[in-house]
């Protein structure tokens, strides 16, 4: 019995060699998401199994991941294959920013949804500006997650770094409940909307959206080229009557230079093809631009090149 199992085991470990060295029928691609309660793992589950069935040599998988930094970090050490992604954390990892090294063949290989940035305030709080929190406990993100990415840009744009405030490093959920139980004054959230964790904390407690403007958001965008100015319809959370201006940035799905062409004609036709078919999994997915290509922040995979001049 412990020889066949023995055996049966080699034969998997071979098996699996085999696929890695494009020896075998079927290959096995991961794609880097991020928590299970955000709009990155569920989209990259939907996009996995379309790119299966377009791709019958090849098996996709969606992992759950720390997200957009971590994803970067994962796919230059060979351990994920495409990920998602934000602006900043592509532009730090292909220039090297706060890194051992620049991962210079990182490239961008389809557009994605706009993250906007969400400063949600309690209630009864008398601010009227992200400068005016000079002192209190605000929620930046989880530790190295894309949020805290933009923290760090967002609070000296207005004045304010992580010695002048108390900051938090709590999850998108964590950030509500927190709010909910006053146990914060404040949370910032880079995501698409309507968000879940927006959604809950403007029902069930008494929550406000602040509008990030002004000087602030301008100098926001001197400093880093790939924020932009967007709007919160109004309407979209509870309370909420009136349009909210804030600063946005985009998503992206990113792998080296060296990720083979065929996936990513795939990925770019499913997106423009099967879109439908994302929406019914997350309705952000309307929001997908693929004209956005034309504004990546770093250079394109040379497949997304070509497609995109086939595509005009």
């Amino acid at each position: 019995m412990v020889r066949s199992v023995l055996r049966s085991a080699a034969v998997v470990v071979a098996g699996l060699a085999t696929f890695a060295c494009g020896g075998g029928s079927v290959g096995f691609l991961s794609i880097g998401t991020g928590g299970t309660g955000g709009i990155y793992y569920p989209l990259g589950g939907a996009i996995a199994s379309l790119l299966s069935t377009a791709d019958p040599g090849r098996q996709y998988t969606a992992e759950v991941t720390g997200g957009s930094v971590e994803n970067i970090s994962r796919i230059a050490n060979g351990q994920i294959d495409v990920g998602f992604t934000m602006s900043p954390s592509a532009v730090a990892g292909y220039e090297g920013i706060d890194r051992d090294a620049p991962v210079g063949d990182l490239r961008i290989v389809a557009p994605l949804y706009p993250n906007l940035t969400h400063l949600l305030v309690r209630g009864s709080l008398q601010v009227d500006s992200l400068g005016d929190m000079r002192g209190r406990v605000i929620s930046v993100g989880s530790a190295g997650s894309g949020t805290e990415e933009l923290a760090r840009h967002l609070l000296p744009a207005f004045g304010l770094d992580y010695d002048s405030i108390d900051a938090r490093f709590l999850s998108f959920s964590e950030s509500s409940a927190a709010l909910r139980d006053g146990a914060i004054d404040a949370a910032i959230i880079s995501v698409g909307y309507p968000a879940a964790a927006v959604l809950e904390a403007t029902t069930n407690a008494s929550v406000r959206l602040l509008p990030i403007t002004g000087e602030g958001a301008a100098e926001l965008q001197r400093r880093h080229r790939y924020y932009y100015e967007a709007t919160i319809p109004a309407g979209t959370y509870r309370g909420q009557d009136e349009d909210v201006p804030t600063v946005a940035v985009m998503n992206w799905l990113v792998g080296l230079e060296s990720l083979d062409d065929t996936i990513v004609v795939n990925l770019l036709d499913i997106i423009r093809d099967q879109r439908p078919a994302l929406v019914r999994v997350n309705d952000i997915a309307r929001q997908i631009d693929l004209d956005a290509l034309n504004r990546a922040p770093i250079p394109l995979h040379p497949a997304a090149q070509r497609w995109l001049e086939d595509n005009r």
